[in-house]
């Protein structure tokens, strides 16, 4: 598809139409498949990727080399954290994967301060800082102040808010994974969820039910 027609059917309600002009001639699209790496931590930073469809779940990495899942980006957003990289000019801090198959546009770096001077796109920027901001306080609070089971149930929620479906074929090794946990806890753990009808478990496919 051309690259006007993606903008403009994608982003004419957060963008003026200049920018929406300039973003068409300098954008790539591209498609990455479920699971599939769009950033790695210590790659250089390119491009600022703006989310067409699908989800990216982001990760950081603590001095041990573990994983801790901090949020979500869907459809209209962008990553703070490779805003941040970007302004910094440093190389990636965080890990980017793909929550679902996804439809990107990437963004080459320097635009982001080239287009400062269009409103919409500052008020964009700003406000992917505030989002994301709240959401690794999310996360953190998370981590400090809630038990497992919290922890567990939030994520399945965050997770079908991502994947817009509340059956998530997803493993609990996986989750033990994405939660750095044990799988045997998660299994212990998901099983009084659905004790208390919080889930219902399928074959490698997890029903949330209140969310």
């Amino acid at each position: 598809m051309d690259n006007s027609v993606l903008v403009n059917e994608n982003f004419s309600f957060l963008f003026e139409k200049d920018l929406l002009n300039e973003m068409a001639t300098v954008a790539r699209y591209k498609i990455v498949k479920k699971d599939e790496f769009l950033m790695d931590i210590g790659q250089e930073m390119t491009f600022m990727p703006l989310i067409i469809s699908g989800a990216i779940k982001v990760f950081r990495t603590d001095n041990d080399g573990d994983d801790y899942i901090l949020y979500f980006i869907e459809g209209g957003d962008t990553c703070a954290m490779t805003l941040n990289c970007c302004i910094k000019g440093a190389k990636s801090e965080i890990k980017a994967i793909a929550e679902t198959d996804s439809e990107l546009l990437l963004i080459p770096i320097h635009k982001l301060e080239d287009w400062l001077h269009f409103k919409s796109w500052r008020s964009f920027v700003f406000g992917s800082y505030n989002n994301r901001f709240s959401e690794m306080l999310e996360a953190v609070d998370s981590l400090a102040f809630m038990n497992m089971n919290a922890r567990v149930l939030k994520y399945l929620k965050d997770k079908v808010l991502a994947n817009k479906s509340e059956f998530l074929e997803i493993t609990h090794n996986t989750i033990s994974l994405e939660l750095n946990t044990s799988r045997v806890v998660i299994s212990r753990i998901l099983k009084k969820l659905e004790i208390d009808n919080q889930i219902k478990l399928h074959r490698n496919q997890i029903e949330v039910i209140n969310f």
